[in-house]
């Protein structure tokens, strides 16, 4: 890591600073691009991702690039749950299809831990995949960001 290396905003994180980290790693997964995801995490990162153990970037960018492989039309939404000094803990849920064409919305919890730049160290995911029908999908917008009027879980009663 270079020593210009940031992610604003910094820790400790107040709610409204919380609610933009999560933003911010909304919309990078949202994009689907391995790299620009990987760059908000530490080089040496940690992640426990269901039961996969992850250890710095280039392990993010593999896991990422067979996950986005996998899961076709993924959308993604975020929630601050909790935040407190360098640690932000939100609920998460993604709507994402297979190659047969069956629907998933997969829900989840993510525990963070950033360092003073910024950048996340560590990264807890516990996820389960809940088999949908089309016709109950609730993420429609088009592919990449979701839009600033979309509802979050909350309002979608997730």
């Amino acid at each position: 890591m270079t020593a210009n290396e940031s992610k604003p905003p910094f820790p400790p994180f107040t709610l409204e600073t919380a609610r933009q980290k999560a933003r911010m790693a909304e919309d990078a997964w949202n994009s689907r691009d391995p790299v620009k995801v990987s760059m908000a995490y530490t080089p040496d990162s940690r992640w426990r991702n269901r039961s996969e153990f992850l250890l710095g970037r280039d392990q993010i960018v593999e896991f990422l690039t067979r996950k986005w492989h996998k899961e076709n039309d993924y959308r993604l939404i975020k929630e601050v749950w909790a935040h407190d000094g360098h640690r932000i803990a939100v609920r998460f849920a993604y709507e994402w299809h297979d190659e047969r064409g069956q629907w998933y919305r997969a829900y989840g919890n993510e525990n963070w831990e950033f360092d003073d730049n910024g950048l996340m160290k560590t990264r807890h995911a516990s996820i389960n995949d809940v088999p949908i029908d089309e016709a109950d999908r609730k993420f429609h917008w088009p592919q990449g960001r979701r839009p600033d009027e979309h509802p979050g879980l909350s309002e979608l009663g997730l």
